[in-house]
C-alpha cells in the first residue's frame, strides 16, 4: 500500500455526508425553534458554516458549525448575546460548552458548535461576534472563509492534517490551520496526497512559528495570535515526531 493509497482510506472512513439530506442537518431543525425564541425577532438566519460547509469535516470531529445571524439592530451587546445563548441553551436541556467564538452542544448525538454573529448593515455579509478568550469582538465574514476554503483544491490535505491534530490533541483552531495548509502548498502540486501533508509539516516545523497569519475578510484580525508561543511550539514538536516517524501510522491512524 502507497502512503497516498493509506491515506486516502482514512478520508473514506472519515468521509462526513455533507449533502442535502445529510442526518447531521437534523440538528439545525431540532435547535431553530430554541433560537427564534431566544432571539426575540432578531433571528435573521442560521446556517451551515465552518468545516461542514468548507469540505473539510471528518466524521471523528465536530459534526457541524451553525452560524446564527442576527440583524443589525439586535439590541443586545455582543457579550450578552453569547453569554444569553449560553443560559438559553441550558434552559432548554443541553449542556452548553463555553468556546471562543461559539456555545458547543450535543444534539442527536453530533457535536454542535453555535456561533452567535451580530450583522454589521442590512446588505452584504460582513459580521461581529464575541471572542470570548479576549473579552473583546471581531468583524468577520464566514461565507468569504467558505469560499476561499472550499475552493482552494486542498481539502484532502486540510482533512488528513485535522485528524492529525485531534489525535495528538493539539490546540489549533481550525481556519488558522486550514490557511496555513494552504499557505504551506503554495505552488506545489496537486493530487501527491502524502508528498504535500508532509510539506505542510516541514512548514509547520520551519515556518509556522513566526508566520503571521491575518483574517482575509478583515486584515486586523490577525488568526495568528489566537495561540501563544507554547500553544505553537507544541504544534511544531509534534511536526517534528511526525517527521521522525517510521510509518504513517505512527502519524495519523
Amino acid at each position: 500500500m502507497t502512503e497516498d493509497e493509506y491515506l486516502q482510506g482514512i478520508l473514506r472512513r472519515e468521509q462526513v455526508d455533507i449533502g442535502a439530506y445529510s442526518p447531521v442537518l437534523g440538528c439545525r431543525t431540532e435547535v431553530l425553534p430554541i433560537l427564534q425564541q431566544w432571539s426575540n425577532g432578531y433571528l435573521v438566519e442560521v446556517s451551515p458554516s465552518g468545516s461542514f460547509a468548507k469540505g473539510t469535516a471528518n466524521r471523528s470531529g465536530t459534526d457541524i458549525d451553525l452560524f446564527i445571524s442576527l440583524h443589525e439592530n439586535t439590541p443586545a451587546t455582543l457579550k450578552e448575546i453569547y453569554n444569553t445563548l449560553h443560559k438559553r441553551m441550558q434552559e432548554a436541556g443541553y449542556q452548553p460548552r463555553r468556546q471562543n467564538v461559539s456555545i458547543g452542544v450535543k444534539v442527536r448525538g453530533y457535536d454542535v458548535d453555535l456561533v452567535p454573529a451580530k450583522r454589521q448593515a442590512s446588505r452584504g455579509e460582513d459580521h461581529s461576534l464575541y471572542r470570548s478568550k479576549a473579552d473583546t469582538w471581531t468583524k468577520t465574514n464566514v461565507n468569504e472563509h467558505i469560499r476561499i476554503v472550499s475552493n482552494c483544491g486542498r481539502l484532502d490535505e486540510i482533512r488528513v492534517l485535522k485528524l492529525w491534530r485531534n489525535q495528538k490533541g493539539l490546540d489549533f483552531p481550525s481556519f488558522y490551520l486550514e490557511l496555513t495548509t494552504i499557505e504551506a502548498l503554495r505552488g506545489c502540486a496537486r493530487g501527491q496526497l502524502g508528498r504535500n501533508v508532509w510539506r505542510v509539516f516541514e512548514y509547520l516545523r520551519d515556518r509556522f512559528t513566526n508566520a503571521r497569519v491575518q483574517d482575509p475578510a478583515n486584515t486586523n484580525n490577525i488568526l495568528s495570535d489566537e495561540l501563544n508561543g507554547l500553544e505553537k511550539q507544541l504544534i511544531v514538536n509534534a511536526s517534528k515526531a511526525a517527521l521522525t516517524a517510521k510509518t504513517w501510522g505512527e502519524i495519523v491512524r
